[in-house]
């Protein structure tokens, strides 16, 4: 695959030291809040985050990168405070981020995520809505504890936007691929800020509140994150077409199959181009075949949506990396937000 952005000075193991090291400071805390709950819940809650198999027998390490409260953490430390004092914020955060996928997974009717059936596959429709409604119930409850009022504000304004963000998704399936009702690029972005942004830019707010950084500084940081959001997605989108199952744990052609309209997808349906028009017909005949998907594939590349998702998380990447080396946070945190948000580009090649 051709690479569409700047080499980065990011290495897996600078990335992986930090994520390491935070994952290591709020796994203890994530797991003395999932035993709030009883047997079940608290069994396919644990489920969820990567704690435990589906018989409770537990695991070593959390699911997942634990990006989410490597951030927390950081924007508490780069605006004035310790690691520590971000720690509830990064179990509340990642608690959230956990009831978002059970859900997803349920809309969507995915069957894996990280390489292991889906908390709905495992227990069934109705006691995976039940552990995401937990998982949420644990967050709010657990940054209310800490009585940081603006940081629950944070929180729950991120809940709403979530919310609008997970609806105009499912609603984009329902619009045609191409004319009048066509999904458009800026409508997906916009809706790409709400779903995923939103939650990465109250991880940021909520670290930097408690962090002890002013209203100024949170709403920076908020702005920060909801950009990184928009290139997370963007990269998520291209992997969800064309991405290697051993790494996103999840079938190849997993978005095209399910007729999501991604940024790729919606890009090449508006590029004017024979490619983009021929993927329009193509997409049409439900359910596709596998030679359909690979077939729909090439021609997302042909017509250029591919590099375009590259631009637009290179752009947003950049915009976020000003805002973190312009809005006066402190060193060394500084550079390994700047760090661990670069990865979010380079995680695709």
């Amino acid at each position: 695959m051709t690479r569409e952005t700047s080499p980065s000075d990011a290495t897996n193991n600078d990335v992986n030291a930090i994520l390491e090291r935070y994952r290591f400071l709020v796994h203890p805390a994530i797991q003395e809040t999932i035993e709030q709950l009883t047997a079940g819940p608290g069994r396919m809650a644990g489920y969820a985050l990567g704690l435990c198999e589906a018989d409770g027998t537990p695991r070593r390490t959390l699911g997942g990168k634990g990006l989410r409260p490597a951030i927390t953490m950081l924007c508490a430390q780069a605006a004035g405070g310790e690691a520590r004092a971000g720690i509830a914020g990064a179990v509340a955060v990642e608690l959230v981020h956990a009831f978002s996928l059970v859900h997803d997974d349920i809309i969507d009717r995915d069957e894996r995520r990280r390489h292991r059936p889906t908390v709905w596959k495992t227990y069934g429709i109705g006691p995976a809505i039940l552990s995401g409604d937990a998982l949420l119930a644990l967050a709010v409850s657990t940054l209310a504890a800490e009585g940081a009022g603006s940081a629950t504000a944070h929180l729950s304004a991120a809940l709403i936007d979530l919310v609008r963000g997970q609806a105009d998704d499912m609603a984009f399936e329902d619009r045609p691929y191409d004319g009048p009702g066509a999904v458009t690029v800026e409508e997906y972005q916009d809706m790409a800020a709400r779903k995923t942004g939103a939650l990465l830019g109250c991880a940021a707010a909520i670290g930097t509140t408690l962090g002890g950084g002013n209203a100024a500084l949170a709403e920076a940081m908020t702005q920060m994150g909801r950009h990184l959001g928009v290139a997370f997605q963007a990269i998520d989108d291209v992997l969800g077409i064309s991405g290697d199952p051993a790494v996103t744990g999840k079938p190849v052609f997993s978005d095209l199959r399910q007729g999501k309209k991604t940024l790729p997808i919606v890009y090449a349906l508006q590029s004017d181009t024979a490619a983009g028009r021929r993927l329009a017909s193509l997409l049409t005949d439900r359910p596709p075949a596998p030679a359909t998907l690979r077939h729909a594939a090439d021609l997302i590349d042909a017509s250029g949506g591919r590099a375009f998702a590259y631009r637009v998380a290179a752009h947003h990447l950049e915009t976020a990396l000003t805002l973190i080396s312009t809005s006066g946070l402190r060193e060394p945190a500084a550079g390994q937000l700047s760090t661990l948000a670069t990865f979010l580009i380079d995680r695709a090649y």
